[in-house]
């Protein structure tokens, strides 16, 4: 009874052996050629990475049967592109094939070389990083075509078969692992910029028990002087009434305060919380017009500005700062520009320091902007974006490093941090198309990134450095 259940339970697999073997039996491949596809098998599961997997597919018809080959395969973008040749090797990213290969359903021959579709697994196509309706995913080319017989060309056809399921799987592994290294950055930004910071509302709440504490004690004073037999003492009386006033608009303030933290914290998590992150594996961008200053750097600077003066760190205007009303042709993701700016002035709280300028102590942060015409190209301006701190310069070793993740500056001191704020700032303006960089200017160190503009505004003022 258990045979029976056995053999029902492997009949389809059975079957399928069957047709294999029947499949192999019609191929009949040389001694050589069946070597050349155990070798290929055996190769693909010992390398790992995809640019040795295709140094792989042109390597062993070349060594095995004397053929050379090109390997092209179809990108995210939906082009196609050469990316292994076995005379040449790996070629650069980006090296597009030809604009007259086409991708065939079916072999096809074409100025000396034959073109064999590669196929990927029907099943699991939806999930390849690159919209594909049909399951063709490359082309394998080899030549000589004159030395070719029927056998070698039906050879070829299997191969880039088996190189498909091959490819398939491996490409789905890189987007897995990418995938996965994703998120954990994520995490680690909602942890920098949520959950860290979201530690203030400790604060908050300790200074709100501390003036409901005070309220408490000025409310018993006051229903003591009013309950007492002796005449009521009306200078006390008024005394108790604005310390009770006094602590109703500090509670009133701190009430602001956490309804601002609120919000900020509400952008941010709304930014970084968003599906379609998490369904792609990348940060998806939601841009729209807006208000760079107002809605963007006002938020924020208020946010550090009492944080930074009880530094003793003044908000200068030596960058010509950023006009309130100004209307700057930018569609940006506001909530994580925001967090750059929250990052760039967390950095500026913490790393900011006193210099002498002209005899003078002096110590402050400073932002603004200022437009480089063609910097993407001619007639494709950028607009810069500054934050300036006084302080030493950075060190060669640091400049090298400080946009890199986890990494944190030899100036920190006892400065608390994770070095993941300047990564995830370089992250965000690349996926917007810029570009990040660090300059050390006279008393300090100026932190950037530059957008590309749709067209140039009025310009702005020079710097003050």
């Amino acid at each position: 009874m258990g045979e029976e259940v056995a053999t029902k339970d492997l009949e389809p697999i059975v079957q399928r052996v069957k047709q294999k073997i029947r499949d192999y039996e019609r191929y009949s491949f040389s001694h050589v050629q069946g070597r050349a596809l155990r070798a290929f098998f055996d190769l693909a599961q010992e390398y790992e990475t995809l640019d040795n997997f295709y140094r792989i597919c042109v390597t062993i018809p070349r060594e095995f049967l004397g053929y050379q080959c090109r390997l092209y395969i179809l990108s995210k973008d939906g082009r196609l592109y050469l990316v292994a040749d076995s005379q040449k090797g790996l070629l650069p990213p980006g090296t597009m094939a030809p604009k007259t290969l086409c991708l065939s359903e079916t072999p096809y021959e074409k100025n000396g070389s034959l073109f064999c579709p590669i196929r990927g697994n029907r099943r699991l196509i939806t999930k390849l990083p690159f919209h594909q309706e049909e399951e063709v995913i490359g082309i394998l080319e080899a030549f000589p075509l004159e030395r070719m017989d029927d056998k070698d060309r039906l050879f070829f056809e299997k191969y880039a078969n088996r190189i498909g399921y091959n490819l398939h799987n491996k490409i789905l592994a890189a987007e897995n692992i990418r995938h996965l290294r994703f998120i954990n950055n994520l995490v680690a930004d909602i942890e920098h910029n949520v959950i860290v910071p979201n530690l203030r509302y400790r604060i908050f709440f300790n200074r709100l028990r501390r003036e409901l504490k005070r309220l408490g004690e000025l409310e018993t004073a006051l229903r003591e002087e009013l309950s007492s037999s002796e005449p009521p003492n009306l200078e006390r009386i008024k005394r108790l009434a604005a310390g009770i006033f006094n602590i109703r608009c500090q509670i009133e303030t701190e009430i602001k305060e956490i309804e601002k933290h609120y919000e900020n914290t509400s952008l941010f998590l709304e930014t970084l919380l968003r599906r379609d992150h998490f369904e792609r594996g990348e940060l998806v961008l939601r841009k729209r017009p807006c208000r760079f200053y107002k809605e963007i750097i006002a938020p924020q600077l208020e946010r550090y500005e009492k944080r930074l003066l009880r530094r003793g760190i003044k908000i200068d205007n030596r960058l010509g700062g950023i006009p309130e009303d100004e209307d700057i042709p930018l569609a940006v993701d506001v909530g994580l520009l925001s967090q750059v700016y929250a990052n760039l002035f967390s950095n500026a709280e913490k790393y900011t320091r006193e210099v002498e300028n002209q005899g003078h102590k002096v110590k402050f942060m400073a932002f603004g902007r200022e437009i480089i015409p063609d910097y993407f190209g001619p007639g494709k301006p950028g607009i810069k974006f500054n934050v300036f701190t006084t302080g030493p310069h950075l060190s060669p070793q640091d400049v090298e490093k400080i946009f890199h993740e986890g990494y944190r500056g030899t100036n920190i001191e006892n400065e608390p941090g994770t070095g993941h704020g300047l990564h995830f700032v370089k992250k965000v303006i690349e996926v917007h198309g810029g570009v990040v960089g660090y300059e050390p200017k006279p008393l300090g160190n100026n932190f950037y990134f530059i957008l590309p503009l749709k067209s140039e505004p009025a310009p702005s003022k020079e710097d003050g450095f």
